[in-house]
């Protein structure tokens, strides 16, 4: 099966294999007291910058609800776009986890600015209404979209003018900077980010995920959160191991750039077709798009994507650091074949 439905399903980088393959030696100390976590954390921190706190984390939603307790008491109020993970796919983790409500906002392409969010930032200080403490947002998008260097020091500078943290979710982050051609320091620190869930699941990692604690006021208690929320591994290093082989010799980016490459090739041949139509921006390795839902029905029962709005005849594609030009060649001419067949 070659998938479009979402980079979760494409296989693992062969330097990961290697890497946990080479960590798989004699014992070692257990919940990270071990070389190949102080390396991994080391790394992590060269490559981001500043004096971070890592935390190593088995998923995303374990990631992001550490983080979002990092940022927030039980009163709190957590914002995010509507189509914020936190709301659409984790199961109520990060409310139920955190104590906190969510308001969610209506975006056009699932990004968020200050002047959309400002209209939500009352009742300061009031004890009827929860307190506005963080923001989450996602690099990608969930729309595939990306956030730019500045429109990012934008959204940092208007939280901290309110004494409020922002939360990146960056399970994307790679293709986000390979789209940019920036560093993943320039999206983050650079950009005032206070913490961050630094994904590789997507981008050719076996499992993991990592909390990247950039704002000094979390550090003292985010391992303790960790442990709280059932994240800390007993066998840290096979984890840690994974990092180190996806920041060194660039893995990370070249991942991300091919997946990239592959969905802009995907776009450029769809395109062409008349009976479809983007609904986003193609920025990164998702695109959003309609076509009859006839044909889609059709193509379903040939290739795997994910149906965004069924309603509308909308669906996603999402291309991998595995998917090929064959898998591209394939999944057009099946495009083709099907529209035809159902005109």
């Amino acid at each position: 099966m070659r998938s479009f439905a979402s980079d979760n399903n494409s296989g693992i980088s062969n330097e990961i294999i290697d890497a946990i393959i080479k960590a798989n030696v004699d014992h070692a100390v257990g919940y990270g007291d071990d070389k190949w976590s102080r390396e991994a954390e080391a790394l992590i921190n060269k490559t981001f910058g500043g004096n971070a706190d890592v935390l190593f984390t088995f998923n995303g939603t374990g990631s992001n609800c550490v983080a979002l307790q990092l940022c927030t008491k039980s009163y709190g109020l957590i914002l995010c776009a509507s189509t914020g993970h936190i709301v659409v796919d984790e199961c109520g983790a990060p409310t139920r986890m955190t104590g906190c409500q969510i308001t969610t906002i209506p975006t056009p392409d699932g990004k968020l600015t200050p002047a959309l969010i400002e209209p939500h930032l009352i009742g300061f200080g009031e004890q009827h209404h929860s307190q506005p403490q963080a923001i989450y947002i996602s690099e990608c998008s969930e729309l595939g979209t990306i956030y730019t260097p500045d429109e990012l020091k934008a959204l940092t500078a208007f939280a901290h003018k309110y004494n409020m943290y922002v939360h990146m979710d960056g399970a994307r982050l790679a293709n986000a900077c390979a789209a940019l051609g920036v560093g993943l320091r320039e999206l983050t620190y650079d950009c005032g980010i206070d913490v961050l869930s630094f994904g590789g699941t997507k981008n050719g990692l076996l499992l993991g995920e990592c909390v990247v604690v950039f704002n000094d006021s979390m550090k003292p208690y985010a391992k303790f959160i960790r442990k709280q929320s059932a994240q800390l591994a007993s066998k840290q290093r096979f984890l840690a191991c994974q990092f180190t082989a996806y920041l060194e010799n660039d893995l990370w980016l070249r991942n991300a750039r091919h997946a990239n490459d592959m969905a802009a090739m995907l776009h450029n041949e769809l395109a062409k077709i008349p009976q479809i139509a983007f609904t986003q921006k193609a920025e990164s390795n998702q695109l959003f798009l309609t076509m009859p839902l006839e044909a889609s029905k059709e193509l379903h029962k040939q290739f795997e994507f994910f149906y965004w709005n069924e309603s509308k005849g909308e669906i996603r594609f999402v291309t991998s650091f595995d998917t090929t030009k064959e898998d591209i060649d394939k999944l057009v001419a099946a495009i083709k074949s099907t529209l035809g067949h159902c005109k």
